[in-house]
């Protein structure tokens, strides 16, 4: 374990493309009153190219070389919320590194809640394009234990941004005051 208190540790949230991780990652840090770090958009910034263009340009592979360089470094950061996109736990590094160094938030989305927002992302996931719904279903159910790794896991079926993010600060409170009293 790393020597930075609990109560100054990143937060990363983690969970398959499309669950929520940047909508309820903004809200966390703004209750938090703490700096949000997308890692899908830091990428998108360095190669100054939307993700599918990227993927297209550049491939996959050097997509995930360079998201596991800006997870890495950021894991490293105090008094963050980061979103990692939902492939990055393929990384055994990335994981390693987040677990070390971050408490993670595991956002969990049943496949039939998510199957209601595919129209909304399959333009934008390159990972999902040119695939059948019965492929996608493959892929959310083969990616679910990548997202074992981790200290808590919320079900976010049927609950909006705020009750997710309330839920997470309230357990990360919680949590500091069991673990660190008094902010020591």
């Amino acid at each position: 374990m790393n020597d930075v208190s609990l109560r100054e540790q990143s937060i990363v949230l983690i969970g398959f493309m499309g669950v929520g991780k940047t909508t309820i990652g903004r809200s966390v840090a703004k209750k938090l009153y703490r700096d949000f770090i997308d890692i899908d958009e830091e990428i998108e910034k360095k190669f100054n190219l939307p993700t599918p263009e990227i993927f297209k340009k550049y491939g996959e592979k050097k997509f995930r070389e360079t998201e596991k360089e800006i997870i890495i470094h950021s894991c490293k950061q105090k008094l963050k919320i980061i979103s990692v996109g939902g492939g990055a736990f393929l990384q055994e590094e990335i994981r390693k590194a987040c677990l070390s160094e971050c408490i993670i938030f595991f956002l969990d989305l049943s496949w039939d809640s998510w199957k209601e927002r595919i129209s909304l992302l399959i333009d934008s996931r390159p990972v999902l394009q040119g695939k059948t719904i019965e492929q996608i279903e493959k892929l959310f159910y083969e990616r679910q234990p990548i997202y074992e790794g981790h200290h808590s896991r919320v079900i976010t079926d049927n609950l909006v941004v705020d009750e997710i993010a309330d839920y997470i600060t309230d357990s990360l409170k919680t949590a500091w005051d069991i673990y660190e009293p008094n902010g020591n």
